[in-house]
């Protein structure tokens, strides 16, 4: 356990800290503490800012990249030069959503087990390895198979990286940098144009005559390379060297994080500590300050405030009955000792509980329908622009080009709502706002004639302005409405389902529709969208409903049964709940128990949690 006791001598000392602030005497030595704690705060995001984010987030470019960019080589004839048909690249996406959707739990699951700083550059390099094998295909099955594997390795990359960079942020800090990070979708698809209209540009040669059979190369192109593999040789080198960077990069928590401090180290664990366990902001300063003096403190100091600090701790347990001191006296002992920050961990309770609930696969359904857009024009906006009046004869340099703008827009669109998300202490009325703007882009695309193709790429960029917004801050809302990392790297897993989206999105974007500049794929989205946005309506009310249900449950709790449920999760009820009665009666519970389902209510189960909107 990453500094299991630094972390319990620290708790016994703010315990007995906190007491200590209230004591006008120490108003000064508070306030000096208090303008310690706020310089030390600073260091601690400031390195996590310019460290850790950017290193995440150039993953997850890569990984955006490696996704898209069969969909900029087909504009360069990847197809018609392998030997394959239109159709094959369809079937391959379509095998590789599957895959990559289907594993997104398991991928999560492992990754939480082995350590996210591990798991996730092994997995990297391999799928670079493999976009580099895409210069050989040259069968149907070959394509297939790579798409396939390339989905097994990449499937729980992004749950997995959430959940991490969750642990180092607090609740609202933590949508701004998770807007940078998922930004990066957008910025893989602008940059994945201006790269493909680079090589491209350099490598010009264009795809022509008959289709060819399978397993023969163009004999105009023998010898020389062709631009669609000089893509795929460059982005997979770069895959393969990020991630051997990365066994090295990345920290397994803030208490072995390489950049910062002793003293950085402690303060990066104990505020996600405070801001997790949800205190008020007179404790949160208190204890901010209890820290920021205790971590200035030479080491003989602390053998004396242990001993004051257990007296403290033993004083929090007085009032429960004797029968009780022994459960919370362990409780608390666990709560002190765990690291908050470290990427590894998970309990069959953490996998049943996030199963059970049915908040995740209400947010799934709705993640699902909003997010064909963002999946289906990351691989097919550079052939939607082709297609954008047959009059323009768009080159494939050119229509790769024109993807950039779209991108460019959902980026920095993504952004500012993030901003306004956190600063607002909001998730569900951004994503509302957001879901408002890509239905006024998709309705705009539909209504458009195809003659009018200026007004047409205005409208896609609108369009893509509002198709990254509401994923990202529906994983925000997930993290911060779960506390426990186990539980909620298996949320991100179960919402990694919602790349569905693209197995929908290579069914709808055929070649057959391409005549008609994809109208009907264009009419299809715009009522997915639209019944998302009912969807995530739907569920704001029912967690208005039950954070009122929780209030009337706790209504007439005293005090004690209040800092009880708090810490153990284990306060009986008058009256269980319709659905409790008929799962007792049918032995339900009797088979969870089995299967390592507690009867201690945990992290948002607790009677005391209230979900944020």
């Amino acid at each position: 356990m990453f500094g299991a006791t630094k972390m319990s001598e620290r708790t016994r000392c703010v315990l007995v800290d906190e007491e200590e602030a209230e004591d006008p005497r120490n108003m000064n030595i508070e306030q000096d503490g208090s303008e310690y704690q706020e310089r030390l705060d600073r260091r601690v995001v400031r390195k996590l800012d310019w460290i850790l984010l950017p290193f995440l987030a150039l993953l997850f470019l890569l990984n955006s990249l490696d996704k898209s960019n069969i969909g900029n080589a087909e504009t360069a004839g990847f197809t018609h030069d392998a030997g394959l048909s239109p159709g094959d690249l369809n079937s391959a996406l379509a095998a590789f959503f599957a895959f990559f959707v289907a594993l997104q739990p398991v991928g999560a699951a492992l990754g939480r087990k082995y350590g996210m700083a591990r798991w996730v550059p092994a997995c990297m390099s391999l799928w670079g390895l493999s976009t580099i094998l895409h210069i050989w295909v040259r069968r149907r099955w070959q394509l297939i198979c790579l798409r396939i594997i390339i989905a097994s390795l990449e499937a729980g990359f992004y749950p997995t990286t959430v959940s991490y960079l969750s642990l180092f942020y607090t609740r609202y800090e933590f949508a701004v940098r998770l807007g940078i990070f998922y930004g990066q979708s957008a910025v893989a698809g602008a940059l994945g144009g201006v790269l493909s209209w680079a090589v491209f540009s350099h490598f010009p040669q264009t795809p022509s005559g008959p289709q060819l059979p399978p397993g023969e190369v163009s004999a105009a192109t023998q010898g020389g390379w062709k631009s669609w593999e000089v893509l795929f040789l460059i982005e997979g080198c770069t895959t393969m060297v990020v991630a051997l960077v990365g066994f090295f990069w990345l920290p397994h928590s803030a208490d072995t994080a390489w950049f910062f401090s002793s003293q950085e180290r402690m303060w990066a664990e104990q505020r996600i500590r405070l801001d997790r366990d949800n205190v008020t902001p007179n404790q949160k300063r208190r204890a901010s300050m209890a820290l920021a003096r205790s971590i200035t403190e030479d080491e003989d100091a602390h053998a004396h405030d242990n001993d004051d600090g257990q007296e403290s701790h033993d004083r929090l347990l007085a009032g429960h009955d004797s029968a009780d001191t022994d459960t919370l006296h362990r409780k608390m002992s666990i709560v002190s000792n765990m690291s908050v920050t470290a990427d590894s961990g998970l309990s069959r309770h953490d996998v049943l509980s996030a199963i059970l609930s049915y908040k995740i696969w209400h947010l799934l359904t709705c993640n699902i329908l909003s997010a064909i857009p963002a999946t289906a024009f990351g691989v097919f906006l550079p052939l939607v622009i082709k297609q954008l009046s047959p009059s323009l004869n768009l080159s494939p340099a050119q229509s790769n080009l024109l993807s950039a703008p779209p991108f460019a827009f959902g980026a920095v669109v993504l952004f500012i709502f993030a901003i306004w998300s956190d600063r607002s202490h909001q998730r569900l009325v951004p994503i509302f706002m957001g879901l408002g703007l890509l239905l006024a882009g998709l309705a705009m695309t539909v209504m458009i004639p195809m003659s009018r193709y200026v007004l047409r790429y205005i409208s896609l960029c609108i369009l893509l302005s509002g198709s990254f917004i509401a994923s990202p801050l529906t994983v925000a809302w997930l993290t911060n409405n779960t506390p426990e990392p186990g539980k909620r790297a298996i949320l991100l897993g179960i919402n990694g389902w919602g790349n569905l989206a693209g197995v929908f999105s290579a069914l709808l974007f055929t070649p057959a529709d391409e005549a008609t500049g994809y109208i009907r794929p264009f009419i299809v989205t715009l009522i997915c969208v639209l019944a998302a946005f009912v969807g995530f309506i739907a569920f704001w009310v029912l967690l208005v409903r039950e954070n009122k249900r929780r209030d009337d449950l706790t209504l007439g709790w005293t005090e004690d049964e209040k800092e009880r449920e708090e810490l153990m999760g284990d306060v009986a009820l008058s009256k269980s709940s319709t659905i409790e009665s008929i799962a007792e009666h049918m032995g339900v519970r009797a088979l969870l128990g089995r299967l390592g389902y507690e009867e201690a209510r945990r992290g948002d189960e607790k009677l005391t949690f209230r979900y944020g909107l």
